[in-house]
């Protein structure tokens, strides 16, 4: 112990009478030296130490887990909001009328996804082991965010549901959020996550997985801009879209053909009446 530096004190004796025996000694001098505590910074006269919250600390946590797990990757496209644009300013009133809530276009994305899922359903798993789960049920978790964090409430089965449905499912879980009075279990369980950055202005981002997911969309802010069609250049309301996925499940043809779907559903709508 004194040749390898270790401190008999240190050392948890297994011998009769708690004596250190050669293979405790050895042990101890084969294992890492424990990090020294790093004592906290002193703050300046013009900074302020606020402990995190059990909220930002499990968020910090998940986070750095699913990056250092999975092997993320984004692919990007856009997509012209003009048909559903279009879409809502016709039924909006008819929809408040019957639903009680504003058509938004989170159940446009939804629906526009779930069908997506359907065609690539590896984005739809989760890696356990060495095996692959492929979910049959659309779970997809909507990220809201309050004023301790962004937290991801979960509309079930998104498949069977109408358009009314999910905006009425969103809003009460967006409600229940920001009141602080979700559960676990309705933040548990997604196969798949949609966030919108847009509504804070977000132009284009790379999304972070929620693990064990193998995909999440990031919605972006709507904004004019001039588009080629037809050979003619023409004002259109355009929104980047972005996948992140895991690689090792999810290869990169499919990835793209998903994007492509969601992008194809929401230019045109009609597609989801028919299941397109």
């Amino acid at each position: 112990m004194a040749e390898k530096g270790v401190d008999p004190a240190s050392v948890s004796g297994t011998g009769k009478g708690g004596r250190i025996t050669k293979g405790d000694a050895l042990a101890a001098s084969a294992a890492p030296a424990p990090a020294p505590a790093v004592a906290p910074r002193d703050t300046g006269p013009r900074e302020e130490r606020v402990r995190m919250s059990r909220l930002r600390q499990t968020i910090a946590k998940r986070l750095k887990e699913a990056q250092n797990s999975a092997a993320m990757l984004t692919t990007f496209n856009e997509v012209d909001m003009s048909a559903i644009m279009a879409s809502r300013a016709k039924y909006k009133d008819l929809f408040a009328k019957k639903h009680g809530i504003k058509l938004g276009f989170m159940s446009f994305f939804v629906k526009a996804c779930v069908t997506a899922l359907k065609d690539v359903p590896e984005v739809n798993a989760e890696i356990d082991g060495t095996d692959l789960i492929y979910k049959n049920h659309y779970d997809i978790g909507v990220a809201v965010g309050i004023d301790k964090g962004l937290v991801v409430p979960v509309v079930r089965d998104c498949d069977a549901l109408s358009m009314g449905g999910i905006e009425l499912g969103i809003s009460a879980l967006a409600k229940k959020a920001r009141d602080g009075k979700l559960s676990m279990d309705e933040m548990m369980g997604a196969t798949f996550t949609i966030t919108n950055g847009g509504v804070y202005g977000s132009l284009m981002s790379t999304p972070i997985l929620n693990a064990p997911q193998s995909g999440i969309l990031g919605m972006h802010a709507i904004k004019d801009r001039p588009m080629a069609i037809n050979g003619e250049v023409v004002i259109r309301p355009m929104m980047y879209l972005a996948l992140s996925y895991d690689h090792r499940v999810v290869d990169g043809k499919g990835a793209v053909t998903f994007l492509v779907r969601v992008k194809e559903c929401l230019e045109d709508p009609e597609r989801l009446l028919f299941d397109l």
